[in-house]
């Protein structure tokens, strides 16, 4: 298959307090906004390439609006949208801001996706250029504010079809997946466009509610800037709610925490680059540390709550065996374990 994505482009987030998630974007994050069109509230890290990354739209719960992704030409744009429809999504076509004519469709386990080639190039002037002529900005002053945005992690169903459907439709690369030591069911998976070992990430949902999302995540460059990250929300009342330590799976070292609608969001940084076009999936289990590669700590159960809240456990319907229906309502209980 041809390279039809290049990567992830932004995320739009909906809160039920607009104002209070934006303002802790600003001051405890450090993004800055960038628009404000209608109710919905646009935001860049300092590094983006583009006029935003982040979308802040009003809604009842936190959830995921969409993820978006760039093409890797206005061709490819077409030839998404022509597979997705093959596989038989519904699409429509819909003018966005800065981002111009877009592709937009829910995907299979219920996640809005938006396609999209053209973009405004972001290129500060003034007091906020850069003396580095790659970047888009000066370097934020904020303590820990991050280059750019990472990826998202989306909560699904049936991890394995949810990666295989992506990668045979719009060319993701399966790149690793966690299957359970005490029995053969997978419960994450990351899945890329690029190098990267995810832009993507897919963690088992045990509820009978489609389309949520378990976390959006940003770049720093360093380990360092993270801990900075952490201290610095710490010191500014921001509870951490797991981490700064290293996954297995992808190798980055991470920090958790949530925003005021009680989204979670990663800050990451470091892992692999990989660049295999004929790459074998590679499969972990929890014992070797998929999550915590250290296996010193316990994950905390509030990690396996995604958003919106579920309606119901899927795990309680009729046919799935009872010594599987605890691991299918909390699938990271046990990655923690050394």
């Amino acid at each position: 298959m041809i390279s039809l994505l290049s990567h992830l482009s932004y995320v739009a987030i909906t809160s039920p307090d607009v104002e209070a998630s934006v303002t802790f974007y600003e001051q405890q994050v450090g993004l800055e906004v960038v628009d404000r069109i209608g109710d919905d509230v646009y935001l860049r890290c300092w590094g983006d390439y583009y006029r935003y990354s982040v979308v802040v739209k009003p809604g009842p719960e936190p959830s995921l609006a969409s993820m978006a992704w760039r093409t890797s030409s206005p061709e490819a744009l077409e030839e998404a949208a022509r597979r997705v429809e093959a596989a038989g999504i519904e699409g429509a076509w819909v003018e966005e801001n800065a981002v111009g004519r877009t592709f937009q469709f829910v995907g299979p386990w219920g996640h809005p996706m938006t396609l999209h080639w053209d973009v405004e190039h972001f290129h500060a002037t003034g007091a906020k250029a850069s003396i580095y002529p790659d970047r888009p900005q000066r370097r934020s002053r904020h303590l820990g504010a991050p280059r750019q945005l990472d990826h998202v992690t989306i909560a699904t169903s049936d991890v394995d079809a949810f990666a295989a459907w992506y990668r045979d439709v719009l060319g993701f690369r399966i790149m690793a997946r966690t299957v359970l030591d005490e029995a053969p069911i997978s419960v994450f998976s990351v899945i890329t466009t690029n190098e990267k070992s995810h832009d993507l990430g897919v963690v088992l949902d045990g509820s009978s509610r489609a389309g949520r999302v378990n976390h959006y995540a940003f770049w720093v460059d360093t380990r360092e800037d993270l801990l900075h990250a952490a201290d610095a929300l710490m010191e500014n009342g921001t509870d951490i709610e797991y981490g700064p330590s290293i996954h297995g799976i992808g190798e980055q070292n991470f920090l958790y925490f949530r925003e005021p609608s009680h989204l979670r969001i990663e800050v990451n940084t470091g892992g692999y680059r990989n660049y295999v076009p004929d790459w074998e999936v590679q499969t972990w289990k929890p014992s070797l540390g998929s999550n915590n590669f250290y296996r010193n700590s316990q994950m905390p159960m509030s990690m396996t709550e995604s958003f919106p809240a579920a309606d119901g456990p899927s795990a309680t319907e009729e046919g799935v065996p009872d010594e599987i229906k605890d691991v299918l309502l909390n699938p990271y209980a046990i990655q923690g374990r050394g």
